[in-house]
Order: C-alpha cells, then structure tokens, then sequence
C-alpha cells in the first residue's frame, strides 16, 4: 500500500482496481523494459499482419 498510495500516488480507486502483475510492473520487479529490434518487429508484422 505504502508503495502504491505514497511512493507511486494513485488514487485508492486506481490502486484497488490494479492486478498484482500491473502493479509488480510498476515497481520495477521485471526489470528495465528492452525494446524490439527492427527484425523482431518486421517478424511480428509478418506473422500478424493486421
């Protein structure tokens, strides 16, 4: 709660309505987030075109 209400400020509301996974990513447990590279990206497009 310290974290979610003091460290990040959220609203109670937005706090309780959070999952343990949303909130786990905003406290940085999954570490720095790494970015795709063009490759990845143009695979993905490929696979999923839409």
């Amino acid at each position: 709660m310290t974290l979610g209400l003091s460290r990040l400020r959220l609203s109670p509301d937005v706090f309780w309505r959070l999952s343990l996974p949303e909130l786990s990513a905003m406290a940085g447990v999954f570490g720095q987030a790494v970015g795709l590279s063009r490759r990845e990206v143009e695979a993905l497009m490929a696979r999923f075109p839409d």
